[in-house]
């Protein structure tokens, strides 16, 4: 805030002008841009999608993180539950098979590109969240304090 001094004079017959009270006023400064309302909204909206996106990260790598167990106790991929976590995580899981091959020991196996996968998701969850943060620096204290 800052401050006006507002002068009042008036006429009077002998003199020019007299003072006759001094007034001080605080004035708002003008906001420059956005409204206060649009700003907080639009923070609002950054930093929910920011919590979407790691929820979703988390669903992902929790659902690779079961086949990678599964894999690896060698369960039996016609079961009901293996079977459901294997269809789910299979289009996860494909753009990274090949690139390292799976340790196989018996009925276990380690499958390497499901736990590629997992960290690329991460590294890509990351940079959306962390772009976000440099476009539009939030914190959580500026969601409480509006």
């Amino acid at each position: 805030m800052t401050t006006q001094e507002e002068v009042t004079t008036i006429e009077k017959q002998s003199l020019p002008s007299q003072v006759v009270k001094k007034t001080t006023k605080q004035v708002e400064p003008q906001a420059k841009g956005e409204a206060p309302q649009k700003v907080y909204e639009k923070k609002k909206t950054i930093f929910r999608s920011t919590q979407i996106i790691w929820y979703l990260l988390g669903f992902i790598e929790v659902l690779l993180t079961f086949r990678v167990f599964l894999k690896l106790l060698g369960a039996v991929p016609f079961s009901g539950f293996t079977s459901l976590i294997y269809s789910i995580t299979a289009p996860l899981a494909m753009p990274f098979i090949g690139v390292v091959g799976a340790s196989v020991e018996g009925r276990s196996m380690i499958e390497w590109s499901t736990i590629i996968a997992g960290i690329v998701y991460l590294c890509i969850a990351w940079g959306l969240v962390y772009l976000l943060e440099i476009i539009y620096p939030i914190t959580p204290k500026d969601i409480e304090s509006e």
